[in-house]
């Protein structure tokens, strides 16, 4: 999310977001629920006193939203009022255990399902059950699989940050068969926003195609929004567009939903702050965009 140099800030909004939430409870997910709305206060730089003032404006990540819809149930306690009611305004709640009122899941259906998405892949009984609680993260995982092999064989620095130049290490693959890999150097970026990687493996020097992901988003010019012009609304976190809900000309009541944001497991509806008429739009799906970038603009 881009706050990893705001640690600490991070750990004391975590504080301040389980009070706004009712003192929950930590068990996974609730204690992702606040991480979440920790993230989202820091980001935006907003005070417990902030959230509970502007609860009806802002647009909170959806983990905090369906949480105060009773999504994973009812807390101990009961949820935190005022604050559940000037988040959600006229949103649907869910009464009693949300388990309750699911219908029967045909796991044998899924099973098929999953074997004529994922022909090349072996399907488990574990996928299935993976499919069935979290559909889009299970769909997400196997596409990240089939594009990178199977990166559990990387240890977590490797995974995240790629080896220094000069590192040499091992990846074993499958008993027996271990693979001695050592980074040498990395080219020029090219205008695809690829380098060239230079390695040796097992002894014998290689070079792949690799894009930079984090060169990409270093020559990422998207406008910002102005803070002090009313009808520009910015990104209230980083993320990837997954869903615009209105168009250009079309009237938008203060409240209602204008895209849906995702990065890191957590999505953020972002609504109107103001009813008015769609100007313009900035942002198209897939586009990935940084804290404040410019999404739309409302005549009102």
């Amino acid at each position: 999310m881009g706050l990893g140099n705001k640690f600490k800030q991070v750990k004391k909004a975590f504080v301040e977001a389980n009070k706004l939430l009712g003192d929950l409870i930590k068990v996974t997910p609730s204690s992702k629920i606040v991480g979440d709305l920790a993230q989202f206060m820091v980001q935006n730089n907003l005070s417990r006193e902030e959230v509970e003032a502007q609860a009806d404006e802002l647009s909170f990540p959806l983990s905090v939203v369906e949480f105060l819809q009773g999504y994973i149930g009812i807390p101990y306690g009961g949820f935190p009022e005022p604050f559940r009611t000037k988040v959600l305004k006229d949103l649907p709640r869910i009464e009693g255990r949300p388990g309750a009122s699911l219908p029967p899941l045909d796991f044998q259906k899924l099973e098929e399902e999953l074997r004529e998405r994922h022909e090349e892949e072996e399907i488990t009984p574990e996928d299935v059950i993976s499919a069935a609680m979290y559909p889009k993260v299970f769909d997400e995982f196997t596409e990240f699989t089939a594009n990178f092999g199977p990166v559990e064989c990387l240890n977590t620095r490797l995974f995240l940050e790629g080896p220094k130049i000069a590192e040499e290490f091992e990846v074993e693959l499958e008993r027996g068969k271990t693979l001695h890999i050592k980074a040498l150097a990395l080219g020029d970026l090219n205008r695809a926003g690829q380098r060239e990687v230079f390695f040796e493996l097992n002894g014998q020097l290689r070079s792949i195609l690799v894009k930079d992901t984090q060169a990409m988003k270093e020559m990422h010019f998207h406008p910002k929004a102005l803070k002090d012009v009313k009808g520009q609304i910015g990104a209230p976190m980083p993320g990837k567009v997954i869903d615009i809900k209105v168009q250009e000309g079309a009237a938008i009541e203060k409240g209602k939903p204008l895209c849906v944001l995702s990065a890191m497991k957590m999505e953020t509806v972002v609504n109107s702050p103001l009813s008015g008429t769609i100007k313009k739009i900035y942002v198209k799906p897939d586009m990935h965009l940084e804290g404040d970038d410019l999404i739309l603009e409302i005549e009102w």
